[in-house]
């Protein structure tokens, strides 16, 4: 900790659901935070943070913090609280588990968690109790799956080039991230190789955002269309001799049987379905064929679509194919989730895993909760729940029917929060939850390398507790408290973790701040093999068998229309297509400065966002006689929202972006964009295309 004046300088990073986890520096004054910096000393934050974390003493000290806990006093949804002790919510809670566990069995019970915090104690834990006491398990859907399966069915790994090799690239293709938004690293780096180098850096997504405007070519395509784009390269590369015939060879495992497969998937084709030109795909394609330094950054938001993991694979062989892969600053990459090596089992409880309890899909909330069969795999209902980080009210896909089933008088669920989310104001008992800040936590950053500490470096307000209390306290109610890995503090759990990893303990993290895990350069460039058994990068993949770091458990099984996959990267129409009835296609985009329903409360980024709003083509504007800022209605079989018009000319006809996760109360109606999202999975591995929605429009 450093000292300047009367302000100190504190060292954490940040919690939040981002592969950018900053590594950050905080002023302290008088036991309040104030500016927040990013760590100049760490090569991958390198000094730069997005304006919601730089102003996040805006959420620490905000008004309407949670501070005590709440129980429900009126009818549910109402509003109508009264105070409690936390003796008296704990005891409530640990009573309807109980309840619950006797009249339906342990699996009536679910806790449902997911990224609000990525610190691996406070967001963890919780399946250390959902493991001791048998409560039903949850199946993660609602983010990585389509990106990570994709990228695992060609890579066999999920690693990557180095991400800092960015600014040693002589091109630098963003694909599928607004990052300028999302994760605001990543054009650190592109943009050193700009300067230093003259790089080129392309960016390709389905709207002219503030990505595209830092691009030399930007491409616009329509949404689901990726793989179209990556096929027509890749026969343009094979096409004009720019395949690395000598790295094909070495390294891949059917060069002759995609190049066959490719002689159909021309510019002309690609061009029908992506809306490009057949100039910008063939300009593209020399322009990484011919740069062989050129780095492959592959986001989550292309993935977002029914064929997600078909696009991700697609994009993914690009590299494979000029060998880009053999050079510093070439390759590709997505997450690096897989080099840290770190324990988990003690905090998750492994040991008390029993493989039998069933799996809920985390994205499939509203049909489980409303008593679907298949959501439910043949067990009880659910009639209670713990949920801790997390908004599935606001955030979840089919929205109508998740707000349903938690309106059910027979459901009992407690909301562990930080505000009074849409999920808390349903909720029958709220805790107040602390923030980052106030409590202790390691991190790891799967868009780098790092693993660091987030000691705990102010008080909390009021009687705000962290996650793994509340977990400690629910432990001591249901019995299970003298298991293994309960009773145990933050620091104690990270000293246990580091130590079974070989990383040392919580106070040599206090003095280092972060270990550097990035594997040496032919692990990440996959020079001695990819990941294979056979150590071929596949261009065939085997859809169904691959492994990968969240395949489905055996009792959910492959998902989605995973006959339909295609043997060779490939276009697959598996995309909710626009028809007649409904003529555009929605993608629900982040809001730069929103992350998911978290700043969304904070003054700064509601003056930046200003009002949830839907952007059209002003020549589909102009057909249907909406203007500027006219309210419109959009819908389908699941819903209708009304947002206000903004004319954008920055994506394809037919194409509507709604952006950012507004809260429900922002409508003019209570509900929020996700009441139009599907919750039906991607093949084969499952997740939630929250890019591929088709609607209809109306002027109001």
């Amino acid at each position: 900790m450093n000292t300047h004046a009367n302000i100190r300088i504190a060292h954490s990073a940040c919690p939040h659901d981002c592969p950018s986890t900053c590594a950050l520096d905080i002023e302290i004054r008088d036991g309040q935070i104030g500016r927040v910096h990013g760590a100049k000393d760490n090569s991958y934050t390198a000094g730069v943070i997005c304006a919601k974390v730089a102003r996040y003493a805006e959420r620490v000290h905000h008004p309407d913090r949670l501070l005590k806990p709440k129980v429900r006093s009126g009818a549910r949804g109402e509003g109508a609280w009264k105070e409690a002790s936390w003796e008296a919510a704990l005891d409530l809670i640990a009573e309807r588990f109980l309840k619950a566990e006797a009249e339906f069995g342990a699996q009536s019970v679910w806790p449902y968690q997911y990224a609000g915090t990525m610190g691996l104690v406070q967001r963890d834990s919780i399946h250390r109790l959902r493991h001791a006491k048998g409560y039903s398990k949850q199946f993660d859907t609602i983010c990585t799956n389509p990106a990570w399966t994709g990228w695992m069915m060609g890579a066999g790994a999920l690693r990557g080039s180095d991400p800092r090799e960015m600014a040693k690239s002589d091109c630098v293709v963003i694909w599928g991230t607004n990052a300028v938004a999302t994760q605001v690293n990543v054009m650190t780096h592109a943009i050193r190789a700009r300067k230093e180098r003259s790089a080129k850096i392309v960016v390709i997504d389905v709207y002219d955002n503030a990505t595209m405007k830092q691009a030399d070519l930007a491409l616009v395509l329509k949404p689901g269309t990726d793989g179209a784009l990556a096929c027509a390269v890749m026969h343009v590369l094979f096409r004009e001799g720019l395949a690395d015939r000598d790295y094909l060879a070495r390294y891949t495992d059917d060069p002759a049987g995609l190049e066959a497969h490719l002689q159909s998937r021309t510019p002309e084709w690609a061009s029908a379905i992506t809306g490009l030109s057949i100039a910008e795909i063939e300009t593209f394609a020399r322009l990484v064929g011919e740069t062989k330094r050129t780095y492959f950054r592959l986001g989550y938001g292309f993935t977002r679509n029914r064929n997600g993991a078909v696009n991700m694979h697609a994009a993914l062989c690009i590299p494979a194919v000029t060998g880009a892969w053999a050079y510093e600053g070439g390759g590709a990459f997505h997450s690096n989730s897989s080099i840290f090596g770190l324990d988990k089992s003690l905090i998750e409880g492994h040991a008390y895993a029993d493989p039998n309890v069933r799996s809920l899909d985390q994205s499939q909330i509203g049909r489980v909760l409303t008593g679907d069969a298949e959501a439910l795999h043949g067990g009880p209902p659910v009639k209670a729940m713990l949920i801790q980080n997390t908004n599935p009210a606001n955030v979840a896909p089919e929205q109508r029917l998740v707000k349903q089933g938690l309106m059910r008088d027979d459901l009992f669920f407690a909301v562990h929060e930080q505000f009074m989310t849409d999920t808390a104001l349903l909720a029958d008992v709220v805790l107040p939850a602390t923030m980052f800040v106030e409590h202790d936590d390691i991190y790891r950053g799967g868009g780098h390398q790092h693993i660091l500490l987030g000691p705990k470096i102010v008080d909390a307000p009021g009687e705000a507790r962290e996650n793994l209390y509340v977990i400690e306290e629910l432990a001591r109610r249901l019995g299970v408290d003298h298991l293994e890995g309960f009773g145990m503090s933050a620091r104690e759990h990270l000293d246990w973790m580091l130590d079974k990893s070989g990383l040392g303990s919580f106070e040599s993290f206090r003095h280092d701040r972060w270990a550097d895990v990035q594997p040496d350069f032919d692990t990440a460039h996959f020079i001695n093999g990819f990941g294979h058994a056979d150590g071929k990068f596949r261009f065939r993949p085997d859809w169904t068998n691959t492994p990968s770091p969240n395949r489905p458990p055996e009792s959910i099984g492959v998902q989605g229309q995973h006959q339909a996959l295609p043997e060779f990267p490939d276009h697959v129409a598996l995309i909710e297509e626009a028809d007649p009835e409904h003529p555009f296609r929605l993608a629900t985009s982040p809001a730069r400065t929103f992350l998911n329903s978290s700043f969304t409360e904070t003054p700064g980024s509601k003056k930046r966002e200003g009002r949830p709003e839907l952007m059209l083509h002003p020549e589909d504007a102009s057909a249907l006689g909406v203007e500027e800022g006219q309210r419109v209605e959009i819908g389908n079989r699941r819903g209708e929202v009304v947002l206000h018009a903004r004319l954008f000319d920055g994506m394809r006809r037919g194409v509507v972006i709604a952006e950012g996760i507004w809260p429900n109360h922002a409508h003019e109606r209570g509900e929020g964009i996700n009441v139009l999202t599907g919750a039906d999975s991607i093949a084969p591995y499952g997740g939630a295309a929250f890019h591929d929605t088709k609607v209809w429009l109306r002027a109001l």
